[in-house]
């Protein structure tokens, strides 16, 4: 089973329409069951178009998964709040395995749109050969953040999981792996396996190099995207995608792929 994650700040960057095109050529190529997208944005005021509006990053990116012959893939994608204020920002799973349940819930106290602190997370369940296994887009909030408190939003996320099926969360969990006793260990503690520290082959993981948005005066490298699995799996490959090395920068931050034995 191969599963993507990116968040892909949609619409913030330069050449993005270029940037698109490679992250859809890259999904046809690499073949991901699963992909998880964080930052995934439509115009508030764009007229509307089916289910979406008029240059749903989602959708733009499906338009052009069909074009080259990837037919089978389907969205679902949640609001989480306006930003910039012009967009819709989102978060989105996309799956070409056939999904036979989706949700969505908040892991904010907050549940208004209008509030940029306001965080919803995704899920489906898909069925990989017989298997069902529920995968979750998620992008938290921050440490230090007294507002909405990360361990609340690590409260709201796993409170769903399900103990008869397997479940992955991906995305971008704003806490770096060097941190010690913030979120990445606190979600370590709660009983998520971090796929990177699983896998046999891997390489440095780093998915942030300097300042991005929610990261001012950074200047180390980060790794704060990861795919999570709720019980110890065959990890056989973990590496960083999109990153200037393996793939084209499309993002300002790189994309974590990896491959499980299912």
């Amino acid at each position: 089973m191969k599963l993507l994650t990116l968040n892909c700040h949609s619409w913030q960057e330069d050449q993005q329409l270029e940037k698109l095109d490679v992250l859809a050529q890259t999904i046809v190529e690499r073949d991901y069951h699963v992909i998880a997208l964080q930052e995934v944005s439509q115009l508030t005021d764009a007229p509307a178009e089916g289910d979406y509006k008029k240059g749903h990053f989602g959708v733009e990116l499906l338009k052009r998964l069909e074009s080259l012959g990837r037919t089978d893939d389907r969205m679902h994608w949640s609001l989480c709040h306006y930003g910039y204020d012009v967009y819709e920002e989102g978060v989105a799973l996309i799956s070409r395995l056939p999904v036979t349940e989706t949700s969505s819930f908040f892991i904010t106290q907050s549940e208004d749109p209008t509030h940029w602190k306001t965080r919803a997370v995704p899920r489906i369940t898909v069925d990989a050969g017989g298997q069902l296994i529920d995968v979750y887009s998620c992008h938290l909030g921050w440490w230090s953040d007294q507002e909405e408190p990360y361990t609340y939003q690590v409260e709201q996320l796993l409170k769903r999981q399900s103990a008869d099926r397997l479940s992955f969360y991906m995305g971008d969990f704003n806490n770096h792996a060097g941190l010690k006793e913030e979120g990445y260990e606190l979600l370590t503690v709660k009983g998520l396996y971090d796929t990177y520290a699983l896998a046999e082959t891997k390489d440095s993981g780093v998915t942030v190099f300097g300042q991005i948005a929610g990261w001012e005066g950074n200047a180390q490298p980060l790794r704060i995207d990861y795919i999570f699995a709720s019980a110890p799996v065959r990890v056989t490959s973990s590496q960083v995608i999109f990153n200037g090395e393996h793939k084209p920068v499309v993002s300002d931050h790189f994309g974590v792929e990896v491959e499980i034995d299912i």
